[in-house]
């Protein structure tokens, strides 16, 4: 494959302090003064097993950040990982515990699930994609449509889906979209500027014409965006390109079409649903006295 893929496949183990710093305020958010439906109902001392269940088949993922909500609501609380995030549950799997102080776990509860859900859906939905281009070329990937300062937590979920990750920002990689082209008015001058100015760094531009090829090619492009073209507007655009550089599908894509997208001989397809509209996965948490 020409230029190799400069892609960021996340892997996970420890947050960053920032993604730390915003489990706090998080919590901050949900507890304000204090749960006062526990703290009223439940006495203190009392110690408690939580246990977390798929009650849809789905593809785990979000345990760091989960584990990390009962580790900094307080109280010493233990944390079990049964499936690893990546991992499939089926309907009725235990994939994860937690253990410590009822009090603490109830306050928890919220929010962990909140992010094991959100990004278990991701990785279920990225995982139902990747499945159905098995046997392409093409590798699924996601976009910068993301919940602002949650990007990594996202973009996490969707490698864990067995996805890869576009940029993270607008720092990482040249993305000369429609709106660049039609400021600067010519295809290689745009990119021509970007290959000498951001050097080193992915050149990415989107294509909107045939004609449009051979110019990004030669001013350095090192990908193509070939944006909301039907399936053999891509196979044209791959013929054209012909292995010189990178070709990118995007746009209307879905479960029903992706497999056509993808016999079209592109590369990746960029899917931006992954992020912005994913349906949460259904995830059960039921506590009991220890």
């Amino acid at each position: 494959m020409p230029h190799e893929l400069k892609l960021h496949e996340l892997r996970l183990h420890e947050l960053t302090p920032d993604e730390r710093r915003r489990i706090r305020e998080a919590i901050a958010e949900d507890l304000g003064t204090g749960d006062i439906t526990t703290t009223s109902t439940i006495e203190a001392g009392l110690r408690a097993v939580g246990t977390f269940r798929a009650k849809t088949p789905l593809v785990v993922a979000g345990s760091p950040y989960a584990r990390a909500v009962f580790e900094e609501i307080g109280g010493e609380c233990a944390w079990t990982q049964l499936v690893p995030d990546g991992g499939r549950a089926a309907t009725g799997d235990e994939f994860a515990r937690a253990e410590g102080p009822m009090r603490a776990l109830l306050a928890a509860e919220r929010l962990a699930l909140n992010l094991l859900q959100h990004l278990s859906g991701i990785a279920t939905a990225t995982a139902a994609y990747v499945n159905a281009v098995a046997g392409t070329r093409a590798r699924i990937t996601d976009t910068r449509k993301t919940i602002p300062l949650w990007r990594n937590a996202q973009k996490y979920a969707v490698a864990c889906g067995g996805g890869v990750n576009h940029r993270f920002g607008l720092f990482d990689a040249v993305l000369i979209k429609d709106n660049h082209l039609d400021a600067v008015g010519d295809i290689g001058r745009a990119v021509s500027r970007a290959s000498v100015a951001a050097a080193g760094a992915p050149v990415i531009v989107e294509i909107r014409r045939l004609d449009e090829i051979d110019p990004a090619i030669d001013a350095g492009a090192t990908r193509l965006l070939l944006d909301n073209m039907t399936p053999d507007e891509l196979a044209a655009c791959v013929r054209r390109v012909d292995g010189r550089v990178l070709t990118e599908a995007s746009g209307n894509v879905t479960l029903a079409n992706v497999r056509s997208v993808a016999r079209s001989g592109v590369d990746l397809i960029s899917i931006g649903a992954l992020t912005h509209s994913v349906v949460a996965a259904d995830i059960n948490f039921k506590i009991v006295r220890a």
